[in-house]
């Protein structure tokens, strides 16, 4: 997913923070500010990390002003430090104001799941194994969230239910069997998808085999347990281990040898970059 993609389906969304953040006026804005100034703003970073989410922060500008501009003096994926000049944004004052909160907000979610993504695959660099984010995003959010995760080095597993097979342990109860539930998954989506069946056991590993999983999904088994069901795929199948991951566990994975690694925390409990928009000055 590369920002124009990101952007054309952000868009909608960025609008709809615009609107929860400004319902019918900024009132304090247009009380300090009733007419139009041209003005600039600088972007300060107050933390060290990794900064994503650069297009969507200048997005929210040129929505309340089309003349706004913003000149970056970083990239997407940068490391950034705390000091650090990272923008100037130019335009109306009233705008410079109005959008101030709404474009930290998406900027600080999405470079702190950046920083944290960046600290984890740091864990796995030197291995074949890929990081993988989850389904585990804020409502309404996941785009930008997902986004910043590649930005940050790790990598996209399913966007949403429509992107692929993946059979969890109430699919597998409700089709009565790991054996069933893959054989309707291969007879009902296009040939095209990969199946993955998430397992929690060794006997589930070889059911799991025996029905032709394309993915076998190693999900909360201990370190052990996780060495023996890479040992007894032995390649007829990707792995992808699953549950609990953080950053402080991760390097204890990596030994494993699973294709993937899966981690909810990539999005659901990474911290913010802490940023401001700081020496705000008429032109």
């Amino acid at each position: 997913m590369n920002e124009i993609t990101m952007l054309l389906q952000a868009e909608p969304l960025i609008r709809s923070a615009l609107r929860e953040d400004i319902s019918s006026e900024d009132v304090t804005t247009n009380a300090v500010m009733p007419t139009a100034v041209p003005g600039t703003v600088d972007l300060l970073c107050k933390e060290d990390g990794v900064i994503a989410g650069l297009p969507v922060f200048a997005r929210v500008f040129s929505l309340l002003d089309p003349a706004a501009a913003v000149e970056c003096f970083c990239r997407e994926g940068d490391r950034v430090t705390k000091g650090q000049r990272l923008a100037e944004v130019r335009g109306d004052i009233r705008a410079l104001l109005s959008g101030e909160r709404v474009a930290l907000n998406f900027l600080q979610r999405m470079s702190g799941i950046a920083t944290y993504t960046r600290a984890v695959a740091d864990r796995l660099a030197g291995t074949p194994t890929k990081l993988l984010d989850t389904r585990k995003t804020t409502p309404n959010f996941r785009i930008f969230e997902k986004y910043a995760v590649r930005v940050g080095g790790g990598c996209s597993h399913r966007y949403n239910l429509s992107d692929g097979v993946l059979l969890k342990d109430n699919h597998i109860s409700a089709a009565g069997g790991i054996a069933n539930a893959v054989a309707m998954a291969r007879a009902y989506a296009p040939f095209v998808r990969k199946i993955e069946v998430e397992v929690e056991n060794l006997d589930m590993v070889r059911q799991a085999l025996e029905a032709g999983a394309d993915i076998i999904m190693l999900d909360n088994m201990s370190h052990d347990e996780m060495r023996a069901a890479v040992a007894l795929i032995d390649g007829r199948a990707q792995t992808e281990c699953s549950g609990n991951v953080t950053l402080e566990r991760i390097s204890a994975l990596a030994d494993l040898g699973v294709d993937f690694i899966s981690c909810g925390a990539l999005t659901h409990s990474a911290p913010i970059l802490d940023l401001s928009l700081k020496h705000l000055r008429p032109l």
